[in-house]
């Protein structure tokens, strides 16, 4: 950021124009926001790539009937044996049942079970616009109807609307449990890195004045249909927008207080660290922002539909953090950092500290360090290979066991395993027996049934005797769908919610492979832009993805382990490496503009050691911060959501402890100069200490 600008929006006039800008956007935005859960798609649609199989039967589903029409299982269980009262009990419940709104037609059933001890009924249950929110209402009206059974005999309400209603009432809510924790953690770390009880609000505010304010531009998004944002996204939203603000906000305060120290006017001394802080800014927020837009050529919806919404979190952040913070740092004055106020001419103790210690260890034996801490990191990444991500069943999705995953136990103990979870196949009518005869003598197909014919297509529903959110549900699915497309001339599709899973499991099995290598090179051409160098920036991608795999291989053993998790979602190694190598370049960025800085002056080998100890305690605090943002997670009654939260949180810790300030500075001393070929610096030798300087070789 060029100096004249930076003074611009500091000055003594325009710090309040500054201030009233950002009020006004707060007052067009804020409404805005608020509208921002009602513009959330949660459709089954909506998360799946618009090539996969099932999203095509999804589409073909209306011409037999609603799509919007979802079932509602019921079980009922005594364990000695239905009785006829309870017969009559479940018949009575069913017509209060279809008096529920949003149920629609008569409920079916009650269907007993061979042995005789379960009853099963179906109530159909129109989702309309509402979506999950529909289910979420309508689930626990059904159970206040079915909780009255009497004695002995169990009712559970499962099936994919009860499911989809459970899982429907843990997004509710989520964003501002998230956000409460988030704040909770941002508030503690902050009073603890600035000492004062009142700096911390500053960041704080301004990071709620930018979430509101990405809300609502996303809501405008959304709305206008550029992108489609969901519960998931927006939960991630709230953590990144606090997490990654607050960094920036870390990183300017600490320049800021630098000036203070140097300057008597507090407007030329924020000029100043704008001016200085500006570029690393600027480049760690586009490096992020730019990753997370790369989510775009995703074939899953739900993860391509992530990177718009997150990469305007990131960039509203960015412009809050560079605009309004600095106006209300000046309007504020000195005073906010008390009681440990930066007094022009105080001492800047930056060479004491222990990060200047640090360097002057890591400069004894440089080559040794980076060599040792890779092996290390090196062989964190070989847990990588205990990590078991071919997605998670409805039961290991959740934290808690909600009333839905017990009916499924108990559907499957009584009835075919498959039972609600159907399989659909759709083909042309003229080969119906054809397709009928290849799905009923696949291996796992229980029952087949027809589902009606139009437009001279026909559906066919086949019930699994295995658990349709099974691997080995999804194993029949495949099987079906080899058996019905060798029928010639039926141009038949499988669907249904076990497809769902596989075709989400393909997609994002694909998604891995294309959206990674895109990433790297982002961030490759963004650090080769900024540093003016090749040897640099590889090597500072080089530390990020090692860094990634000591992450996950940490991540695999602790989620056996210790959280004792079945496994992890087929999208989540990707999420955790754009989040880690996009938010893990931030670290470099910061370090080695400040190195490059030093260089110019000093060559390389004091360059490196004067940027680790000017950079070290603020991007470990900003590093503290981010991982407990992230780590607020851990809150969330998600597997999904507490995955990311640690994989995020551990790594960011590890890559800002341990390869940011050991590993790449390291490798800086060792290479030397060379790091910033083919620019002219790189031919710069490093300057000789004068026994006259001796403190300069640590302070800037």
């Amino acid at each position: 950021m060029h100096r004249q600008i930076a003074g611009v929006l500091t000055g003594r006039r325009t710090k309040w124009i500054a201030l009233a800008i950002w009020i006004i956007a707060l007052m067009v935005l804020g409404p805005l926001a608020g509208k921002f859960t009602g513009v959330q798609d949660n459709e089954t649609s909506s998360w799946l790539p618009e090539s996969a199989e099932s999203t095509k039967v999804l589409d073909e589903f209306d011409t037999f009937g609603d799509p919007d029409v979802v079932p509602a299982v019921i079980v009922y269980e005594r364990s000695d044996g239905i009785t006829a009262a309870d017969r009559q009990v479940v018949e009575d419940q069913m017509a209060e049942i279809a008096g529920i709104e949003h149920v629609t037609g008569e409920p079916d059933g009650p269907i007993p079970s061979e042995d005789g001890r379960a009853l099963q009924v179906i109530a159909p249950v129109d989702m309309g616009d509402g979506g999950w929110d529909t289910l979420g209402e309508v689930t626990p009206e059904i159970r206040e109807v079915t909780g009255q059974t009497g004695d002995g005999l169990s009712a559970y309400v499962t099936g994919p609307a009860g499911v989809s209603g459970d899982f429907a009432d843990v997004f509710d809510g989520m964003d501002g449990t998230l956000l409460l924790a988030a704040v909770s953690v941002a508030v503690l770390l902050l009073l603890l890195t600035y000492r004062s009880p009142v700096l911390w609000l500053l960041p704080v505010v301004t990071a709620g004045v930018a979430l509101i304010s990405a809300q609502g531009v996303v809501y405008l998004l959304a709305n206008a249909d550029v992108f489609t944002v969901n519960a998931q996204s927006a939960g991630i939203l709230t953590v990144l927008v606090f997490g990654a603000g607050t960094d920036y906000a870390l990183l300017l305060v600490a320049r800021y207080r630098e000036e203070l120290r140097r300057h008597e006017d507090r407007h030329v001394a924020m000029a100043l660290a704008l001016h200085r802080a500006g570029p690393a800014v600027f480049a760690s927020g586009t490096t992020v922002l730019l990753g997370m837009l790369c989510l775009v050529f995703a074939e899953l919806n739900s993860t391509a539909g992530m990177g718009p919404v997150l990469a305007v979190g990131v960039a509203v952040g960015m412009l809050a953090m560079m605009s309004l913070l600095p106006a209300l740092l000046v309007i504020f004055g000195r005073w906010v950092f008390w009681p440990l106020i930066p007094r022009y001419g105080s001492p800047d103790h930056t060479a004491d500290g222990i990060w200047a210690k640090l360097g002057r260890t890591i400069s004894v034996r440089p080559r040794a360090t980076w060599i040792g801490t890779s092996l290390v990191l090196g062989a964190l990444a070989l847990g990588m290979t205990q990590l078991d991500a071919e997605g998670l069943t409805n039961e290991e999705a959740l934290i808690d066991r909600p009333e839905s995953i017990v009916g499924q136990e108990v559907v499957a103990e009584h009835f075919p395993a498959g039972a609600g979870q159907p399989v659909y196949v759709i083909a042309n009518a003229g080969q119906a027996d054809a397709v009928t005869e290849a799905v009923s003598t696949t291996p796992g197909i229980a029952d087949v049934s027809p589902g009606g014919e139009a437009a001279g297509r026909v559906l066919i529903s086949a019930e699994l005797d295995v658990p349709g959110d099974s691997a080995a549900g999804r194993d029949v699915v495949e099987d079906v769908r080899a058996s019905v497309h060798a029928v010639d001339g039926a141009d038949a599709i499988v669907g249904g919610d076990t497809a769902v899973i596989l075709d989400t499991l393909d997609a994002a099995a694909k998604d891995n492979v294309l959206i990674i290598p895109i990433v790297l090179v982002v961030v490759f051409v963004i650090l080769a832009v900024l540093l003016r160098a090749l040897i640099a920036p590889l090597v500072l991608v080089g530390t990020v993805v090692l860094s990634f795999g000591a992450s996950m291989g940490v991540c695999a053993l602790v989620f056996e382990h210790v959280f004792g998790f079945d496994g992890a979602d087929a999208g989540f190694p990707l999420f955790v490496f754009v989040f880690l190598v996009a938010l893990g370049i931030d670290y470099n960025i910061f370090l080695m503009t400040g190195v490059r800085e030093e260089s110019l002056k000093y060559g390389m080998r004091r360059g490196a050691l004067i940027g680790l100890a000017a950079t070290g305690g603020v991007i470990t605090s900003a590093g503290l911060v981010l991982a407990g943002t992230f780590g607020a997670m851990l809150t969330m009654p998600m597997v999904f959501m507490v995955e990311l939260g640690f994989a995020v949180a551990f790594g960011v810790l590890l890559d800002t402890i341990i390869v940011r300030s050991v590993l790449v500075t390291a490798l800086n001393l060792d290479i030397g100069r060379h790091m910033w070929w083919p620019s002219a610096l790189g031919e710069k030798e490093d300057v000789e200490e004068t026994p006259s300087e001796p403190s300069e070789v640590l302070v800037r």
